[in-house]
């Protein structure tokens, strides 16, 4: 640093507070010192600094996914990385693959490393665990994650507005007569429902109880649930799917039946199926980056000492449009109309 500080023609506190991103140094001695950081070489020991300093932070964070080559994990991870760079933090990042003892060895591997603050993507079993670097002072924001035994910042994706926006769009397309499939009973599908329901009432339009099944829990049962559904007297001219292994069986149906082009779909979370990604499902997806945004800045806004109690983002999720929900009820005509809507 002193070499840095005698190239620039600078002060050796100039320096420190280029190199540790201080915002009181002038753009243009910022830029003269960042020249000869450049052309001498010099790289920022991080280790030796976290030795001397008083805060004992470690400039540090750890980020916990389940699947860091997933369709939300990737923009998600990289908005966090992108604010985290901008304040000179490394970002460690695991997936735990829905492993609860992988899970328990990344969040304790993240301690050891005396992370400044974890975020943790989905749900973790590991909350003991969590609840213990809580109180060690680690600054901690869970994502997309409700159920928590501790009191903790949270950032989740609204699934009530979600739903309400993926039903309002078969409505939009001329569909009254909606089948709703539902997945495991929890505070999320529960939520999820009870868009549905509020958005079918409020577009004067009730909930025929003959078209719901709830409690669907993977997509063999998604299919034997579809099928009854469409095999009702009065079957639905559209099927909302609460879950994507929901939305896979609903439209193998779907496609057994030779409806698929016929009797509109959308569903809630993207679908990662090859035998789906082709024909194109309309979603009510996650927004990755706003997840990624809204947990970065609410993590260190933490770590930089705000005491204030935790707080409960929700994150607008976003509607997909391809092809299954954009089937138009009036663009049918004759004995397809008669046949569906019979």
């Amino acid at each position: 640093m002193r070499q840095v500080a005698a190239h620039a023609r600078v002060s050796l506190k100039t320096v420190s507070r280029v190199i540790n991103a201080e915002s009181v140094v002038s753009p243009t001695l910022r830029s003269r010192v960042q020249a000869s950081v450049e052309h001498l070489g010099y790289r920022h020991n991080l280790q030796a600094s976290s030795l001397r300093r008083t805060d004992s932070r470690s400039a540090t964070i750890g980020l916990v996914l389940r699947d860091a080559a997933n369709a939300l994990s990737a923009p998600l991870s990289n908005e966090v990385e992108s604010i985290a760079l901008k304040r000179g933090v490394l970002v460690f990042t695991g997936s735990s693959h829905d492993d609860e003892e992988h899970d328990r060895e990344l969040i304790w591997a993240f301690s050891c490393h005396r992370v400044d603050g974890l975020i943790v993507v989905g749900t973790t079993q590991n909350t003991d665990l969590l609840l213990a670097e809580h109180r060690a002072g680690t600054s901690i924001v869970l994502v997309d994650q409700l159920e928590s035994t501790f009191d903790s910042d949270h950032v989740v994706t609204d699934d009530f507005q979600g739903t309400q926006l993926g039903i309002r769009h078969l409505i939009a397309n001329g569909h009254r007569h909606i089948g709703y499939l539902g997945g495991p009973a929890s505070d999320r599908t529960i939520r999820r429902y009870r868009g549905c329901v509020d958005e079918l009432r409020a577009q004067g339009w009730p909930i025929d109880e003959h078209l719901v099944r709830l409690d669907v829990h993977d997509s063999e049962a998604a299919e034997t649930a579809a099928a009854e559904l469409l095999s009702e007297a009065r079957r639905p001219t559209a099927l909302f799917a609460s879950g994507s292994q929901i939305a896979l069986g609903t439209y193998r149906v779907l496609r057994r039946l030779d409806l698929n082009r016929q009797v509109a779909l959308v569903a809630f979370d993207d679908l990662l199926d090859a035998d789906l990604t082709a024909c194109g499902v309309t979603v009510i997806a996650p927004d990755p980056v706003a997840l990624g945004r809204a947990a970065a800045k609410l993590l260190f806004r933490r770590i930089d000492g705000d005491e204030s109690p935790p707080v409960h983002h929700l994150i607008p999720s976003r509607l997909i449009t391809r092809a299954t929900g954009e089937i138009h009820l009036m663009g049918l005509s004759g004995p397809a109309v008669q046949r569906i809507a019979r």
